[in-house]
């Protein structure tokens, strides 16, 4: 089992990690106000137990994607399915054009 880093006080296998990855249209002129909920949601979300990371990216085309890992897809769910998630989801879609459209991944080898 590798260890990929320490969070939290606790060892991250990379054995069961699980990754979401959404592609993001943002309205016109939206960037700077979604990437500060996203900022401050951060503080919010990263106290849920398995979560590793959430990054918001942009590519050299001007696409977005995030990109959140947990410790197990149990762990996301939990966290995807919470109050506090469900607190925070609007506004940040008020900031979209349209839904963001996700996948689910399992890492499977490094």
């Amino acid at each position: 089992m590798k260890i990929l880093e320490k969070k939290f006080n606790a060892y991250i296998s990379s054995q069961n990690m699980f990754v979401m990855m959404a592609d993001v249209n943002l309205k016109d002129g939206a960037e700077e106000d979604f990437k500060k909920w996203f900022s401050e949601s951060n503080k919010v979300l990263a106290n849920f137990p398995g979560f590793v990371s959430r990054r918001f990216l942009k590519a050299n085309d001007g696409s977005y994607r995030i990109i959140v890992e947990h410790e197990s897809k149990d762990t996301f769910i939990k966290m995807h399915n919470s109050p506090e998630h469900d607190k925070l989801h609007p506004e940040g879609h008020s900031y979209m054009s349209a839904p963001p459209e996700r996948k689910t991944f399992s890492i499977i080898a490094e």
